[in-house]
This record gives structure tokens, sequence and C-alpha cells, in this order.
């Protein structure tokens, strides 16, 4: 008994330390209460009638699962026209391709070249040129992925800096989605130029997913979600492997007094580590910490394939990282102004409390 109050007490002291987790919980007793306070003050014959309605919303439950299957088996279709694309766009930041003068206009939204006087454009010209004689010429974009690393959040809190020389090399992220006879997944490509840390030319990560109704909960499902994920071997060189480090310890003998240092090799925080993700096993349940650590690696595979990959040249230049900010300030302003409406709600309940007109003798408590 006092392991099962101790357990209990673990899982309640990370529970308070997690307030999403809690929240979700919370919100999960009250739905459920609510849902039970108004069915209990139905009538027989309403409940029924309820209970018909509820049987029709699961039926609605599986006929929005087979949406999103044929919801990607678009994005399928539709990744193999994008692909020309992205392909295109690896060639030019390894300097493969040079793309040409026309690929190369875009319309400023600070400058209107139209504008300009004659003189000033001969002048820019002209200075163009000089810049071009003196500039050392890089191929490609250099570090095109790596500043995407850097710039992202999500990422650079995975970035350590022994993984940024080995980012260098990344040349290009892909992802391929399922066939239409497998079962539903994606799979993230990484596509390293040959380098001095591994022989691996692709490293990948396959993330499986469902898009079926739990048969206990039917009414949870709101699209596909990913259930597990698959990394791969990385083949490093000798000395190279950066998800591990070397220490040294002394080790003292208990008869004769001596000492003796020994080396040895212990998990290393690292970017590459993405590539080694917790194993799920049906028939044991992962702790709250692995749990977590599972949900960010989805949430990362999901923002790898729905955001960077789609819109790389935009998390590069920074445009893109100031839509997401925008897109979060707006909700965070929402959520201020609910919060200030029930603070004012309060404040002039307050108010009546204490100004109000008196009530009514018969309103009175006895």
């Amino acid at each position: 008994m006092d392991a099962d109050n101790e357990a209990k007490g673990k899982v309640s002291d990370q529970a308070m330390q997690n307030p999403q987790a809690l929240a979700a919980l919370q919100d999960k007793i009250d739905n459920v209460s609510h849902s039970a306070s108004i069915m209990d003050s139905l009538p027989k014959s309403v409940k029924r009638r309820v209970n018909a309605l509820k049987n029709l919303q699961v039926n609605s439950t599986h006929i929005e699962a087979k949406f999103y299957k044929e919801v990607h088996e678009l994005e399928r279709k539709y990744s193999a026209l994008y692909q020309p694309l992205f392909d295109k766009r690896r060639n030019i930041v390894s300097g493969e391709v040079e793309p040409t003068d026309e690929e190369c206009e875009w319309q400023s939204d600070h400058e209107d070249e139209a504008a300009l006087a004659e003189d000033l454009k001969k002048k820019a010209a002209i200075e163009e040129k000089t810049e071009d004689a003196n500039e050392e010429k890089p191929k490609g974009i250099p570090e095109f992925w790596l500043t995407i690393f850097r710039s992202v959040d999500m990422l650079s809190d995975m970035l350590q800096e022994h993984d940024e020389p080995i980012l260098k090399h990344l040349q290009d992220i892909k992802v391929i989605f399922s066939g239409p006879d497998q079962p539903m997944s994606f799979t993230l490509e990484f596509h390293f130029e040959p380098n001095e840390y591994f022989t691996n030319t692709v490293l990948t990560k396959v993330y499986k997913m469902k898009s079926e109704p739990d048969a206990e909960d039917p009414f949870s499902f709101e699209g596909p979600e990913i259930i597990d994920c698959e990394g791969c071997e990385i083949d490093w060189h000798k000395g190279k492997d950066v998800t591990v480090k070397t220490i040294k310890k002394k080790q003292k003998h208990k008869g004769r007094g001596t000492a003796r240092v020994i080396t040895k090799q212990v998990p290393n925080d690292s970017f590459f580590n993405f590539f080694n993700p917790i194993k799920v096993s049906p028939d044991k349940e992962l702790d709250e910490d692995s749990e977590y650590t599972l949900a960010t690696d989805f949430e990362i595979g999901h923002f790898f394939r729905e955001r960077i990959i789609p819109r790389a040249v935009l998390y590069f230049t920074g445009e893109a990282l100031e839509d997401d900010e925008s897109f979060e300030e707006e909700e965070l302003d929402e959520g201020e102004e609910e919060d200030q409406d029930e603070e004012d709600e309060d404040d002039e309940e307050e108010g009546d409390s204490k100004t109000g007109d008196p009530q009514p003798a018969e309103c009175k408590q006895q």
C-alpha cells in the first residue's frame, strides 16, 4: 500500500509540474461530469433518442476517417508535382545549377526599380559590377539548412555546437508519403554530401500514422495521428560519433588500495539522436518523460513535413518566422482580451454586490 501511495504521489507531483497535462486532464473530467449530469436529468425516452444521435455521430466519425485517408492520397499525388521544384531548389542550394538572370529577378517590397532615375540605375549597375569583381563567389547557398535549424526554435533547441559542422553538409530534406496499398506513414529523408563524419548519404525517419477512430473512445478522433516512428543506423567514422562522449573515471581496488583510470562512453546531447527515437512497445507503458519526448518528436516530424520542407526558403530568410510569430501574437492577444473580459465581468459583479439595490425581503435567506 505504501508503494502504491508513493507512486500516486509521484504522478500527482508530475501532473502539478506540467500545467498543460493538468489542464487537459481537468477538461476531460469536466466534460465527462457535464455529459453525465445532462444525461442523468433526461427522461428515459429522450435518452434513447440521444443514444441514437451518438450512434449517428460514430458513423460520421468513420466517414471523416475515410476523408482523411483520401486527403493523404491527394498529398501523395501532389507531392509528385512539387518534387521537380524541390529538386531544382536542391540543385541551386548545392551549387550544381546556376539560376538564370530571369529566374533571379525579384521585385522587392521596398524598392520600385521602374521609378528609379536612369542615372541612378547606371550608377547602381557600375557599383554592382565592382562589388562582384571584389567579392568571393561561394558555391550555391552555403549553410542553407543549418541557417534554418539555427533560426527555428523547435530545431535550435535540439542543435548542439558539435552538430553544426555536420549539418553544413546537409543538402536537402525530402518527405515521402506511403503508397496507396501501404499503411499510412511518411518518411523524412535527410540528404548529405560526402563528409568526414559518416558514410551514409541519406538518413531517414519514418513516422507511422493512424486514421481510424478508437473503438473505445470514437469521439476523441480528430484526424490522422502519429503513433510510432523509426529512425536509422548512422555509420559513423571512427571517433566522429557526436551522439556519445568519452569520459574518464577513477577506479580504486578495494584490497590493494591502488587506483586506475578507465574510459567510458556515455550518451551525448545531439540533433542526431533524432534518428534513434524511443521504442514504443504495445505491451509496456511509457513513463511521463518518455511520453513527453515522443510527443515532441512527433511534433517535430510534423513540423518538418508541413512547414520546413514546403517553405524552406522563407525560413532561411526569416519571413516564415515572422508569419509564425504574428500568428502566435494574434492568439495571445485574443486570449488576453478574453481574460480581460472575464476580469471586467468579475469587477462588475463585485461592484453590484457592494453597491446594488438591497434584495426584496422575500429573496433574503432566512
